[in-house]
């Protein structure tokens, strides 16, 4: 499938465990992964008010996780195709391709895990809307 065709969509991890000993999840290339994780970070202790991201990637292919809290994700295709994912478990995650602009909001207690295609590298971001529109349109 050609990256422009590609869509956002939520990623169910498998849940070990059960309530009297807690439970684990596991990101594997040969289970859930549509990628091999190059780079984890996370981000923690955003505000409200703060709407995060806004911008698309050219090559970078990336799972955002809710560790905890709840996370709005907005993803929008250069078609104008808009979904909003409510991430409020650990257990799921958003899918989000190249060449999608995407944007995030936290409740206070919130911590994102996001696993990502490739290293950093700044020319891999647009952070401009009218240029992500430009160069996808």
């Amino acid at each position: 499938m050609k990256d422009r065709e590609r869509k956002p969509y939520l990623v169910e991890f498998p849940v070990i465990g059960e309530p009297s000993v807690g439970f684990i999840s596991i990101a594997e290339k040969a289970g859930v992964l549509p990628f091999d994780c190059k780079r984890v970070f996370w981000i923690y202790n955003t505000p409200e008010s703060i709407l995060r991201g806004r911008h698309a990637h050219y090559a970078t292919e990336q799972i955002i996780i809710a560790v905890t809290g709840r996370i709005l994700v907005t993803t929008e295709l250069a078609s104008g195709e808009i979904q909003v994912f409510v991430l409020e478990s650990p257990q799921s995650g958003v899918y989000v391709p190249p060449n999608v602009w995407h944007t995030m909001q936290y409740s206070s207690n919130a911590i994102q895990l996001v696993l990502a295609s490739t290293a950093f590298e700044e020319a891999d971001y647009i952070r401009d809307y009218a240029m992500f529109k430009q160069v996808w349109n």
